[in-house]
């Protein structure tokens, strides 16, 4: 392959990247709002003492929901944000539903 046929392919990836990049910038009040919701349905539907399963539930849906985003977006920083909307979480809540703590490992706490 020469290096003529390789440069429209590295730029299209570079500008599919940005793209990404740039809707994860843009759109992060919206997934914030999005993983309230999610972190929330997860609780209703799984319980207690599943955190991980809760985990990989709010990741699944979020790839659902926002594929793009997802294929860039490393889980670390995924479950930084999960930790973050269960925060919010338990401020809306008031504390009433104790043990939303980050555990550090990603782990949901709900």
């Amino acid at each position: 392959m020469q290096i003529n046929e390789l440069i429209p392919i590295i730029a299209g990836a570079a500008a599919a990247l940005a793209s990404a990049v740039y809707l994860a910038v843009n759109e992060r009040g919206r997934i914030a709002e999005w993983l309230k919701f999610a972190v929330a349905y997860a609780e209703k539907l799984l319980g207690g003492k599943t955190g991980q399963i809760k985990l990989r539930a709010v990741y699944d849906m979020f790839c659902g929901k926002f594929p793009l985003i997802a294929a860039v977006l490393p889980f670390r920083v995924f479950s930084a944000w999960v930790d973050t909307a269960l925060e919010t979480l338990g401020d809306m809540l008031g504390g009433q539903e104790g043990g939303k703590e980050d555990s550090g490992n990603g782990d949901l706490h709900c």
